[in-house]
């Protein structure tokens, strides 16, 4: 299988990131690790000005990193025992409960242990029904989301699953913990979304040529002292949807490392944020399936720590 290298990104490296390790800074951009990082760096996949640099590098405000991922590589996928929360299982399709921490499909830095990697061991035949990275994957989560995605078994599934996500008729409600006390009971954020020029890893709402339209509905479940348990309904599914939507309203998600979701009582390992209901049309039998997975354990304890806060 074929991986698309990425293509080669340049931005400035703002006054608050003066000093920090060249290193140090990647890879707290969330998605691959500092040993990756300095493994390109020494490999010039990371330059300043044009020059090659060490991963001691320290930045300078004004600098301007370039970074050009790795060439394309040949993938091979090979099947790992992983045990997985099937919800429902047919013939076409499975609907399966993501934990957190656990990537989708392989990428640069996450080559084994993705929810790919479990699918093939677990349904023999999802290869033979898609010659992409992503065999029988019809949407995805991010890595630190927990919660339901349908994975489709055969040709028709992943067709019919595919048009039903792409028509928005495929329903998907998420819950999460936000910053601050949401003022509205409900609303509709209806704001494009495109690659943040300044930040690789990040998406932003903006105007610029490329941004696509994203609307997100959200529904106000409990204020809490600090924060707000909310629910989040998707009517398109742009990449971090939910995450950019929620800060540009200034209610970030709770532990989120990319988009400022701050720290509370309790350590979050990654944003508090649960794909909790997914409903679909069954693609052979027509009948409309309607899935709910309960809040994962760290979830609930975030909540129980919450709870115990202090209203100012």
């Amino acid at each position: 299988m074929y991986m698309e290298a990425e293509e080669p990104i340049r931005f400035l490296v703002a006054q608050q990131h003066h000093g920090e390790r060249i290193d140090v800074y990647l890879s707290s951009l969330g998605e691959y690790s500092r040993a990756q990082w300095q493994q390109w760096i020494r490999q010039g996949h990371v330059m300043i000005a044009g020059q090659q640099v060490k991963p001691s590098h320290r930045l300078t405000t004004g600098e301007t990193l370039e970074i050009s991922l790795p060439a394309p590589q040949e993938v091979e996928i090979q099947p790992e025992y992983i045990p997985l929360d099937i919800v429902y299982e047919d013939a076409d399709l499975l609907v399966v409960n993501k934990p957190r921490g656990m990537v989708v499909h392989p990428a640069v830095g996450h080559w084994t242990g993705t929810l790919v990697h479990a699918l093939l061991y677990h349904c023999h035949d999802l290869q033979s029904i898609n010659g992409t990275i992503r065999p029988g994957i019809v949407h995805r989560i991010d890595k630190d989301t927990s919660g339901l995605l349908v994975v489709a078994k055969s040709a028709l599934a992943l067709e019919q699953l595919s048009a039903q996500a792409q028509a928005h008729t495929m329903e998907r409600h998420y819950v999460a913990v936000v910053c601050g006390q949401l003022p509205h009971a409900r609303g509709v954020i209806d704001a494009p979304i495109g690659r943040d020029p300044k930040h690789r890893q990040r998406f932003t709402v903006t105007q610029a040529t490329g941004a696509r339209h994203a609307v997100t509905h959200f529904t106000r479940k409990e204020r809490l002292a600090h924060h707000t348990v909310v629910a989040l309904r998707l009517e398109t599914g742009r990449t971090h949807q939910i995450r950019v939507h929620m800060h540009y309203i200034g209610h970030p998600i709770v532990g989120d490392p990319l988009y400022g979701g701050g720290r509370t009582a309790m350590d979050v390992p990654g944003q508090a944020l649960h794909a909790q209901t997914l409903n679909f049309t069954h693609p052979r039998t027509q009948h409309v399936l309607q899935f709910h997975a309960p809040l994962p354990a760290e979830m609930t304890q975030l909540l129980d720590a919450l709870h115990g806060e202090k209203y100012p």
